[in-house]
């Protein structure tokens, strides 16, 4: 997709060398675009690489040929476990059933396998004041009607917070979830030194009376509610999850 720059793509390839280093790999990239990210693994990494993307038109290399697939409407075309890497980057968020996606990559990946994915950090302080005061999160503006812009951020039609897309791994299967991010962004850390310790205060006493009085947080999930508020969740321009199957 247009937003997955050099960085997103390096941070992105180096979540998959940490959680997977043997090789030789079978990889699927999910929304390749010009095919940057198979570039940067195969530096270093023994693959062999599938691509699945709503055209074809964009891939660049000539070796990797690109099944076109609606992830709207359609199902992943692969036999179960037939993947030991799986990447997604910066393409969940232009998705209507995200969850479903994620379901069908968990049916993909072998048992033990590992699937990257990125999105826009909807969390960072930038998008949070943004939403405050203007009502959208950054990289997620008001969207034309009948229109979409597919490659774009015209296409982004589904933020989706740390928290759910968490959430939405665990429920589909994945565990040992690592959360990274690409870079800290400028304006949120601008925003830093005023906000840090309101959040943290504020934080703490919406946490206990959530665990108290409604009883939504427990030992199963309060690691991932804690992490909303990670410094670098805080900061971080765009979010990179590693998991296993």
């Amino acid at each position: 997709m247009a937003l997955s720059t050099d960085k997103i793509l390096h941070a992105a390839a180096n979540m998959a060398r940490r959680m997977m280093p043997r090789s030789p790999l079978r990889h699927l990239d999910i929304g390749p675009g010009h095919g940057d990210l198979i570039e940067i693994l195969r530096a270093d990494l023994e693959l062999s690489s599938d691509a699945c993307d709503y055209t074809d038109a964009l891939m660049r290399l000539s070796d990797v040929k690109v099944d076109v697939v609606d992830l709207n409407t359609e199902k992943l075309p692969y036999p179960d476990s037939t993947y030991d890497l799986v990447t997604c980057t910066e393409v969940l968020e232009h998705l209507e059933h995200y969850r479903e996606t994620i379901r069908e990559v968990h049916r993909i990946v072998k048992p033990g396998g590992v699937f990257v994915l990125t999105t826009p950090n909807i969390l960072n302080l930038k998008s949070r004041i943004r939403f405050m005061v203007f009502g959208f999160y950054n990289l997620f503006g008001p969207l034309h009607f009948n229109e979409s812009e597919l490659h774009s951020a015209g296409g982004h039609i589904n933020p989706i917070g740390l928290y759910f897309l968490i959430h939405s791994l665990i429920d589909a299967g994945f565990k040992d979830i690592q959360v990274d991010i690409d870079k800290r962004q400028g304006t949120s850390m601008f925003w830093m030194p005023f906000l840090y310790l309101p959040i943290k205060l504020i934080f703490f006493f919406t946490k206990r009376r959530e665990k108290i009085r409604f009883k939504t947080i427990d030992h199963h999930n309060e690691k991932y509610v804690d992490m909303v508020n990670r410094l670098d969740i805080l900061l971080g321009r765009t979010l990179v999850i590693g998991c296993t199957r």
